[in-house]
């Protein structure tokens, strides 16, 4: 019953997120990007998910991972929320080398690429962890929620989206 609730609750909940999401901004270069990663909101944020997540990774697995699946769960998402991040900036200098300009000549694309690499090696190596540790079944659902939430919180920290959003278009993305 539990699993049937929680399923409910994703579809509902993703659908939610997909009709109040704010327009996505264009952006035309790593550069802009960079900005925006360089802001004092989101380097606090990266801050406490990388902290976050070595402290869960040399206290916390140590102490209780094999026995309780989020202290995995939570490395994954601190991580997968960074990941994105950055395959959205590498993904635009992709975009825009094939088009228009070299975005591989600055040391930002790079540093991006650098990023996508580390953080997918964390979460590959402690989602591979909770699926030996525990049911598939259970580590999935929870796995997706923790993800989407700190992947909803590191845009709209890093792009500023509640700037251009009504307080009901806020108020329904925080449901």
């Amino acid at each position: 019953m539990f699993g049937v609730v929680g399923c409910i609750l994703c579809v509902v909940g993703s659908v939610g997120i997909v009709l109040h999401a704010p327009k996505e901004r264009e952006i035309n270069s790593v550069g802009e990007i960079w900005h925006f990663a360089t802001q004092p909101g989101f380097i606090v944020y990266s801050c406490v998910a990388v902290v976050g997540a070595l402290f869960l990774i040399f206290w916390a697995v140590k102490r209780s991972g094999h026995r309780k699946m989020l202290v995995y769960i939570a490395i994954c998402s601190l991580m997968g929320s960074l990941t994105v991040i950055s395959v959205k900036a590498v993904a635009i200098a992709l975009k825009l080398s094939f088009s228009e300009s070299n975005q591989f000549i600055y040391v930002q694309t790079w540093f991006f690429i650098f990023v996508v690499i580390i953080c997918c090696l964390v979460q590959l190596n402690y989602l591979n962890k909770a699926l030996d540790s525990f049911n598939t079944a259970v580590v999935s659902p929870v796995y997706y929620v923790m993800f989407t939430i700190l992947t909803i919180l590191a845009n709209m920290i890093m792009y500023k989206d509640w700037v251009s959003q009504s307080a009901t278009q806020i108020a329904t993305q925080l449901c």
